[in-house]
C-alpha cells in the first residue's frame, strides 16, 4: 500500500473536522458580533459572553485566547464585510461604482454600527490593532476611489492627502449620521459622492496627471 492509501481515510476526517471548526469559529464570531452591537466591550465580561452564546467558556478560549482576541477577530470579519462590499463594484462604470460603493458602506454602517464605531474610532481605548485593521479599510476604500476615477490605485502624495482628508469627511459624517438620523440614507449619500467629485476637480488642479472624471448627474 502506498503512502497516499494510507493516508486516504485519514484526509476526509480531517478535512470534515476543519471544516467543523471554522464553522464553529464563524458562529461564535456572529455571536459576538449581537453581543458587542448592544454591549460595551467592558461591560461583557467572558462569562456573559459563553452564558448569551450558550457554550462553555473554554470554547471561546481555545479559538480566541482571550476576550480581547475575540473581539479583534470580531472587528476583522466585520472589516472583511466592509471591504468586499467595496470590491463587488469592479464591474461598474466608474460613476455608479463610486455611488455603489458609497451605498453599501453606508448601509454597513447603518446595520453593524457598534463595529463601525470601533473600526473608525479606533475600539477599545484607541487599540493599536484596531488601528491598524481600520488602516487597512482605508487603504482597500483608498484603492477602489483611485482605481474608479484614475484606472490605478498608485497615486501621487498629494491626490493621496487629499483623498485621506474626503475619507476622513466620511468617517465623521457617518458617525453623525448614525447617531442622530435625521437625514435619509440616499440624501447622505448623495452629499458624500458631490464631495468625493469636489475633491477629484481640486486634485486635478494640483496634479494634471490625475485628472477628474466627466461630472455625472446630480443623484
Amino acid at each position: 500500500m502506498n503512502n497516499s492509501q494510507q493516508r486516504g481515510p485519514g484526509a476526509p476526517r480531517a478535512a470534515r473536522t476543519t471544516e467543523r471548526s471554522q464553522a464553529r469559529r464563524a458562529e461564535l464570531i456572529a455571536i459576538g458580533r449581537r453581543l458587542f452591537a448592544d454591549t460595551s466591550y467592558d461591560a461583557l465580561s467572558m462569562d456573559d459572553i459563553a452564558r448569551q452564546a450558550g457554550v462553555a467558556k473554554g470554547l471561546i478560549y481555545y479559538y480566541f485566547k482571550n476576550k480581547r482576541g475575540y473581539y479583534l477577530a470580531i472587528i476583522e470579519d466585520a472589516v472583511a464585510e466592509l471591504v468586499r462590499r467595496a470590491a463587488s463594484t469592479h464591474d461598474l462604470p466608474p460613476v455608479e461604482r463610486v455611488q455603489h460603493t458609497i451605498d453599501g458602506y453606508l448601509r454597513y454602517a447603518e446595520h453593524h454600527q457598534a463595529a463601525y464605531r470601533a473600526i473608525v474610532t479606533g475600539g477599545v481605548g484607541f487599540d493599536a490593532q484596531v488601528l491598524a485593521i481600520r488602516a487597512e479599510v482605508r487603504e482597500r476604500l483608498l484603492g477602489t476611489i483611485a482605481h474608479a476615477a484614475w484606472g490605478r490605485a498608485e497615486i501621487p502624495a498629494l491626490a493621496r492627502t487629499a483623498l485621506v482628508g474626503w475619507l476622513s469627511s466620511v468617517e465623521g459624517v457617518t458617525l453623525e449620521w448614525i447617531a442622530k438620523r435625521e437625514l435619509d440614507r440616499e440624501t447622505v449619500g448623495s452629499l458624500l459622492v458631490r464631495g468625493l467629485g469636489n475633491t477629484l476637480r481640486l486634485i486635478e488642479e494640483f496634479e494634471p496627471a490625475c485628472p477628474a472624471p466627466s461630472r455625472p448627474p446630480i443623484p
